[in-house]
């Protein structure tokens, strides 16, 4: 008589949403092996006029991925995690979102170059249907720009890349021929520091090490 193999049933992952519309956050999220539904947040998110510390830049960016997750929750079913996140350059403590055009792409990127400023990202979960936002934290990378004559930042200007990317560069396109060097996480520069979401995941349920991670929905 053959013997009956026993399968143990994985546990399914809990129902995951990105509050994002940014393409890049969407590569690195789903290179995590996990299916998520995508909601665009609706949050204003214009520089206060004043932020006198770097304590408070960090506030603020960590307020603002908050109130992405929170925006998105209320529109998510309930139960789903929200993940909310938000990348601010700061050289010095002038925080530096995306240009509004061109000449201030241009104007961006000439403060930056031959210097080193500080990328930070903060990512904040909420569950849908509960009260506040459970966990948020924020990353931070320090990048070094090569010293670049006008001619070389017009011409990256010109290809179009930089209009929507806080601090007018993408370090994962041809931004990447104006850094010298990346003190600390790359795909925090990029949008998203995968190690922290990982680890905030990872918190609340998920199973990023499970072979095949698809959520459960």
């Amino acid at each position: 008589m053959l013997a009956l193999a026993t399968v143990e049933a994985r546990p399914t992952q809990p129902h995951l949403v990105l509050a994002s519309s940014s393409p890049r956050r969407r590569e690195l999220l789903a290179g995590l092996g996990l299916a998520f539904d995508i909601i665009a947040p609706a949050v204003d998110e214009s520089t206060p006029d004043h932020l006198p510390d770097s304590a408070a830049i960090e506030a603020w960016v960590l307020d603002l991925a908050r109130a992405k997750a929170a925006d998105v929750a209320r529109r998510a079913p309930a139960g789903a995690w929200i993940l909310g996140a938000d990348t601010v350059v700061v050289l010095e403590t002038t925080p530096l979102g995306k240009p509004a055009d061109e000449a201030d792409a241009l104007a961006m990127l000439e403060q930056l170059q031959g210097r080193t400023h500080t990328v930070l990202t903060a990512v904040a979960l909420h569950r849908a249907g509960a009260p506040s936002t459970t966990t948020a934290e924020v990353a931070a990378t320090r990048v070094t720009f090569f010293p670049c004559t006008s001619a070389e930042l017009t011409a990256y200007v010109a290809t179009g890349e930089c209009l929507d990317k806080a601090g007018a560069y993408a370090a994962q396109g041809r931004g990447a021929l104006i850094i010298e060097r990346l003190d600390g996480d790359y795909f925090n520069v990029v949008g998203l520091p995968l190690a922290v979401v990982g680890r905030l995941l990872a918190g609340v349920g998920f199973d990023l090490w499970a072979a095949g991670a698809g959520a459960g929905q």
